[in-house]
């Protein structure tokens, strides 16, 4: 069994520097009626990313792996949060979006489910008290430049 070990350091009110390992740190924050300043993400969302990264991280290998030329991915996340304390997530949609030409729906498939099944320890961790559901679109590979765009757009 490996032991992983992490430090969360108080930088000013309730935002907070984190490090692992890894030794790459991490800004958390909350929101400034809260105490914080705005300056990250909150321990939450930096959950809901280390689900859509663990489970892309395994997806995208996978079809490496393939060869399965994708020319662009991505993932978008949703999550459903209880209004009584603890706020914690009780559902989570991952869409999966390929880019590509050519692509078959049946490798995309495969590697998701491996991901969802076998692969993804995030995911395992949250599933025994979050609903976790999928979905997946491909679209093709002239449609990057444009979705691209549309999520900085968003985003702004």
């Amino acid at each position: 069994m490996t032991e992983k070990k992490a430090t969360v350091v108080q930088i000013k009110g309730n935002t907070y520097a984190a490090k692992s390992d890894s030794n790459h740190w991490v800004i958390m924050d909350t929101k400034p009626k809260a105490g914080g300043h705005g300056a990250g993400a909150s321990p939450k969302e930096l959950l809901l990313f280390a689900v859509g990264g663990c489970t892309s991280s395994d997806v995208v290998s996978i079809l490496q792996k393939k060869r399965i030329d994708v020319k662009h991915y991505e993932i978008h996340l949703r999550a459903k949060e209880r209004d009584e304390h603890p706020r914690i997530f009780t559902e989570v949609h991952m869409e999966y979006v390929f880019y590509g030409d050519d692509l078959n729906e049946r490798d995309i498939e495969k590697a998701i489910e491996l991901s969802i099944t076998k692969y993804c320890g995030v995911s395992a961790m949250v599933e025994p008290t979050v609903k976790l559901s999928h979905s997946y679109r491909i679209e093709p590979a002239d449609r990057i430049k444009e979705t691209v765009e549309q999520t900085a757009d968003s985003n702004n």
